[in-house]
């Protein structure tokens, strides 16, 4: 007689492994923890930060005083060029030329990322209340608190979306090249417009750029784990 054979083992089952934090997820708290330190010391008045701004600010005013066709330039630059509501009409056309594509899920994020971008520095604006540069000889003038700037972080969004669209849908080689040195110079350009105009201090500027980073990077991090979500 045959003894009964043990019943084989079930393997235990592994449990199922976590996502990895991907390079735009990282991208996005180291960024977000730089802007919570510049929110708070700009709140406090730290006084070598403020230091900092006035003593760029002053100089760079000077300029715009003894510099008046360079100020018109700049002018016209940040009052059209790199206007907010520019950028969000380029935001809007990336978005219809998704959905007309189909990619109506991505249309909606990069929509919702411009969005979220306006109302979070609306908020931030009121929450910090900060005055803007005051001059017995202003070139220009700007409504609301200072920071953080709106015109940089609202490039900053603008044209990291549109880097992000563009890389997803093949763009590469000198034409990815000339693009990013396009994004590199808008971002860069309008923030300049903005302290050389003296309606804005430095750390405005650098505050809006950090927030538009920050920004799109959770944008693209969350949007590649709903898209893995929905691809299973």
């Amino acid at each position: 007689m045959h003894s009964a054979r043990p019943a084989a083992a079930r393997p235990t089952p592994s449990p199922p492994p976590h996502s990895p934090v991907t390079v735009p997820a990282r991208t996005a708290l180291v960024i977000a923890a730089l802007s919570v330190i510049l929110v708070v010391l700009v709140a406090v008045e730290w006084l070598p930060l403020v230091s900092f701004d006035r003593t760029v600010s002053e100089a760079l005013h000077r300029s715009a005083v003894a510099e008046p066709g360079f100020t018109r330039a700049n002018r016209v630059f940040s009052d059209w060029v790199w206007d907010p509501w520019t950028m969000r009409a380029l935001v809007a056309l990336g978005a219809v030329w998704l959905w007309l594509h189909r990619e109506r899920l991505l249309a909606m994020w990069v929509v919702a990322t411009s969005a979220i971008g306006t109302a979070a520095q609306q908020g931030l604006k009121a929450a910090v209340g900060r005055e803007r540069p005051s001059w017995p000889d202003p070139v220009d003038s700007a409504r609301y608190a200072a920071y953080p700037s709106g015109h940089a972080m609202t490039a900053a969004v603008t044209c990291g979306l549109l880097l992000w669209l563009l890389r997803r849908h093949g763009v590469d080689g000198q034409l990815w090249g000339w693009c990013v040195a396009v994004a590199a110079v808008s971002v860069a350009g309008v923030g300049f417009t903005r302290i050389y105009l003296g309606v804005h201090w430095p750390t405005d500027v650098l505050g809006g750029w950090l927030l538009g980073v920050c920004l799109v990077a959770a944008a693209v991090a969350s949007y590649e784990q709903v898209a893995l979500s929905r691809g299973r």
